[in-house]
């Protein structure tokens, strides 16, 4: 009995020895070998490069390298490779040493990259020579072997076997597969931006085929609700917007390349034709229009349109635009660094930069917009015009082509009488008198000078016209009709022009304004130009022809916001005989073309003294020709590009246009490899090296795009920059094999898609373990599903499709959904246009939020989340601030969805609350609720009903959101009840995310 003790104390001790051999063996395994690459470089660039790296060795240190690290700086080598503690690199990011903790004036390491980087150098401080010698993402991309692994079974794609193996690597295990509501939910989502309808869950859970989740995936790639899903994140790129920005922010009709954007994904036409007919369809042989439209991507840009805006500095920044949209879409290059300087981080070079710029420098463009009027087209642009629209032009070209023929059969049936009539004529008016009678002269009313008239007159206000009381008064002529005294008002700057003009004959007169005012012009009592801005920088721009009856013809002239007196003239022309006409009737009986001459005279006879059956056909064909140019003017014009202005291109000193220096030619830059041997060195040629086979950048950058768009982030974080300071792919041999893929397969985008949304990476769970929390809580190693908070514009096409208040249409100008009152009002800055938002009415109000009208200056107010499209955007914006839920709770938008989903149910769910409130949230969530969530909303729905029952005006005020009708057939109280529990759905967290 004694010894019993003792034995049990020797078993404890031998045991606790065990453990403690086994936990000091423990202690003693080498820790796992560090990445460089993926774990030591993305700590040196995003702390420590700011000063240590390329132009900036504070300190004399660089880390650019291994052997710079060892050579050290002032302070001497910064490692001793093989023990982190006595390396200078630890000991200052610790702060050892008595030395101040680095990174100098930011905060500290954390300890866990303090570890790390002591780790890598106990281990010998490993660095690759290739991560040194030339990035990862300047070399052309090869296809990996596929890795192998240990569970195959789970592979359903390439793309499965590299995020299986980096897992397998790292010691974690796949997640299981979403179940297939949650699954189909995902997938509808994420290929057309809207919500799976309760049929075609149904449809999906009934199919039990091995391939029923592809023949989903099938039909939502044919779906035309594709291209408006995958534009979305194009548009963010191209800077997309409906108007031009800046002061007064004119409109565009941009829409037209927008809904371009749209066909050709849903036509699934290969990125490579994408990308050249964008950057330069106008250039391709025998280009359509549809490759002019698609030019509209480099016309996408801000236009300034203020007064003070110098014309060639917003050309160039302008051009400074393109080239930074058109390397970040494409290269995912920071390219716009070099616009002063080198880049400091990665090879290119200042004259790469202006190079790329020689490229865009060839388009003729002011820099701004024209001034007046709603729309503020740049030239060059292009007509456009439906199928209606074109019916209606080609039905006025048969008119004007009937008219013409009319005309000339009239002139060759009446031949002889018109020679008989010309010549005649010409004996008289030629022979001896070397014009037509004319104008006799201007009249000047009030304290105006009367003047002779020849062939022009220049008018200036002379100063003594003004008078002490700062305005400038004369008497309207008698033969004005409204009699009224018209003067010059000094705070409005608007003032009158009288002139009394007489015409010997029926006259035309040719009216040139020079002036940057705003002019309205009368003629006899009949307004001919309305708020109109005529400029006229040369004497012959800006002709208005007026038509002059014989005797006195009065002209009121009112010259609105001038600048002062005597900043305005006006000239005017007769309609003189020209001196060749003359000249050819003194030449008739000696020149060697008496045919010709006789010819240009009969032509001229018949245009300005026709018979009166001829003239009436001419006014007619006239009429025919104003009528269909006038219905042009009702066409959008698109902008887009041209070569047809070619210029110089220079480098420019830190980018200031008013100081060039070297001229440089087109080109791409050096560290990316030439243009190819037969390339045109144009936009044509740049489109044609951005998608060949050389480039390394391309696939590689658009691949990792459509993967952000899958799964909520690249595989290159930073999508906008693959450079030096990039962060590196968390699977570099999957991004590589993707890129090859995408451009051996004849840049096929729904390929590629496919393939994303069928790995069974793509339909893991997204449900985070403990493990996975810790381990890798930013799922950079793909071992679960993504899951994120969804887009605005999505939420609200969510929102509009499953109340059944959707109008599905494609394409077309944009909307003016519901916006806060006002919105617009900061706008008003000028009297020129009303600022006053011009609410759509009917079906318009519920079209996709791709066509909401997106204003520059004031963007839609609840798609909160969205770029400004002021600039290129290509990384996505995920967002849960509060300005999130005030909108999903409160605008109108989500309210009237909420009414209208609530009708919907009554009718169409049976009399239960439970089904009622079952299809509701299946509308929206894809699922049933469980029935805990039955019973909450079963709550929530009797609180309401109580609520609104003690207060009917509550109801029916509740009832009255939005602009949709409403069955007035419904009991209020009962309906709000549901309105407000169909808004909770609409904002519950299930519903504003992804999963």
């Amino acid at each position: 009995m004694l010894l019993r003790p003792f034995r049990v104390s020797i078993f404890f001790a031998l045991l606790t020895g065990i453990l403690l051999s086994v936990a000091a063996n423990s202690q003693k395994a080498p820790a796992p070998k560090i990445d460089f690459a993926h774990e030591v470089l993305p700590v040196l660039k995003a702390h420590c490069f700011q000063c240590h790296s390329g132009a900036q060795k504070q300190g004399g240190l660089s880390l650019d390298s291994r052997a710079l690290i060892l050579k050290g700086g002032v302070s001497g080598a910064s490692m001793v490779p093989g023990n982190g503690s006595k390396s200078l690199l630890v000991m200052r990011a610790l702060g050892q040493g008595g030395k101040a903790r680095m990174p100098l004036g930011f905060a500290p390491l954390p300890d866990a990259q303090i570890t790390l980087l002591r780790t890598w150098i106990d281990q010998g401080a490993d660095w690759p020579e290739t991560t040194t010698k030339k990035h990862w993402a300047y070399v052309r991309p090869v296809r990996s072997k596929l890795p192998k692994v240990s569970n195959a079974a789970w592979i359903r794609n390439p793309i499965d076997a590299f995020v299986l193996a980096r897992m397998e690597r790292a010691g974690l295990k796949p997640s299981a597969e979403a179940d297939r509501i949650t699954l189909l939910r995902r997938v509808t989502l994420d290929l057309t931006g809207l919500p799976p309808t309760p049929a075609e869950v149904d449809a999906f859970l009934a199919d039990r085929a091995p391939n029923a989740y592809a023949k989903v995936v099938d039909r939502l790639l044919a779906s035309p609700h594709y291209g408006e899903r995958m534009a979305l994140p194009w548009l963010d790129a191209a800077r997309y917007a409906d108007s031009n920005g800046f002061q007064q922010d004119g409109d565009t009709y941009q829409y037209i390349w927008r809904d371009w954007v749209v066909n050709a994904y849903n036509s699934n036409m290969p990125f490579d034709q994408f990308t050249i007919q964008q950057l330069a369809g106008d250039l391709l042989p025998n280009a359509t229009e549809d490759q002019k439209i698609a030019t509209g991507f480099n016309r996408c840009h801000l236009l300034n349109g203020e007064g003070g805006a110098i014309a060639e500095e917003q050309r160039n920044v302008i051009l400074f635009d393109r080239v930074d949209v058109t390397a970040t879409t494409w290269l995912g290059a920071t390219l716009a660094c070099a616009q002063c300087h080198d880049h400091k981080y990665d090879p290119l070079t200042q004259r790469d930069y202006y190079s790329m710029m020689a490229f865009f420098n060839n388009v003729p463009e002011s820099g701004t917009p024209p001034f007046g009027g709603q729309y503020r087209i740049a030239e060059p642009a292009m007509l456009t015009a439906g199928e209606d629209d074109k019916a209606k032009l080609k039905a006025f070209e048969e008119q004007i082509s009937r008219a013409k023929s009319e005309a000339a059969t009239y002139t060759q049936t009446h031949s002889a009488d018109i020679d008989k009539a010309w010549r005649a004529w010409a004996e008289t008016a030629l022979k001896d008198v070397p014009q037509a009678p004319g104008l006799d002269a201007w009249q000047a009313v009030g304290p105006f000078p009367a003047a002779s008239f020849d062939a022009t007159y220049d008018m200036a206000f002379p100063p003594e016209s003004v008078v002490n009381d700062g305005k400038l008064h004369w008497n309207a002529h008698p033969e004005w009709a409204d009699g009224k005294v018209y003067q010059l008002d000094g705070e409005n700057s608007a003032f009158y022009l009288t002139r009394v003009i007489r015409a010997a004959s029926p006259q035309s007169l040719a009216l040139s304004f020079g002036s940057d005012d705003g002019i309205k012009v009368w003629l006899n009592g009949k307004q001919i130009v309305a708020d109109k801005a005529l400029r006229a920088a040369l004497p012959d721009q800006d002709k208005v022809t007026v038509a002059l009856q014989p005797g006195a013809n009065v002209l009121l002239v009112k010259i609105v916001n001038g600048g002062g007196i005597g900043g305005f003239y006006f000239k005017a022309t007769t309609q003189t005989i020209p001196a060749s006409i003359v000249q050819d009737w003194k030449d008739l009986p000696t020149t060697s073309r008496p045919v010709a001459a006789s010819q240009r005279i009969r032509d001229y006879y018949l245009a300005s003294f026709p018979p009166p059956e001829l003239k009436a056909q001419q006014e007619k064909l006239a009429a025919l020709i104003k009528e269909r140019d006038t219905y042009r003017t009702t066409l959008p014009r698109v902008m887009i590009m041209s070569d047809a202005m070619p210029r110089k291109m220079h480098i420019l000193d830190r980018g200031n246009y008013e100081m060039p220096r070297d001229e440089v030619q087109a080109d791409t830059p050096g560290s990316l490899g030439p243009l190819p041997p037969d390339a045109p060195h144009n936009r044509l040629g740049l489109a044609q090296w951005l998608v060949g086979a050389g480039n390394p950048l391309t696939a590689r950058v658009q691949v990792n795009r459509l993967w952000q768009t899958f799964f909520g982030k690249g595989l290159v974080k930073t999508s906008e920059n693959f450079g030096t300071q990039s962060e590196p792919p968390t699977h570099p041999e999957l991004l590589d094999w993707l890129a090859v893929e995408f451009r051996e397969s004849g840049w096929d985008v729904k390929h590629i898609v496919r393939l994303m949304v069928s790995s069974a990476a793509y339909r893991q769970s997204s449900k985070i373990s403990p493990l996975l929390r810790q381990r890798d809580p930013e799922n950079k190693l793909l071992a679960r599903g993504a899951r994120f908070r969804l887009p605005s514009l999505f939420l609200r096409d969510v929102a509009l499709v499953s109340s059944g208040l959707l109008d599905a249409r494609l394409g077309g100008k944009p909307v003016y959904p519901y916006q806060p009152k006002g919105i617009w009002d900061g706008l008003a800055i000028t009297n020129e246009r009303d600022f006053t938002y011009p609410q759509s009415k009917g079906a318009d109000l519920f079209r996709r939020s791709l066509y909401t009208f997106w204003r520059r200056t004031v963007a839609p107010s609840n798609m909160f989340d969205a770029s400004v499209r002021n600039t290129c955007k290509v990384r996505l914006t995920v967002t849960s601030t509060p300005l999130h839920a005030l909108t999903t709770l409160n605008d109108v938008t989500w309210v009237e969805a909420g009414r209208a989903l609530a009708e919907r149910v009554i009718k169409e769910a049976g009399s239960s609350p439970d089904s009622r409130l079952t299809e509701a949230f299946r509308r929206v969530c894809a699922r049933r609720p469980a029935p805990e969530e039955l019973l909450i909303l079963r709550r929530g729905l009797n609180r309401a009903l109580a609520a609104y029952r003690a207060d009917p005006k509550a109801a029916e005020a509740y009832l009255h959101a939005g602009e949709s009708p409403r069955d007035p057939k419904l009991d209020p109280a009962e309906h709000a009840a549901y309105a407000s529990v169909c808004l909770a759905i609409y904002n519950l967290d299930e519903a504003l995310t992804r999963e």
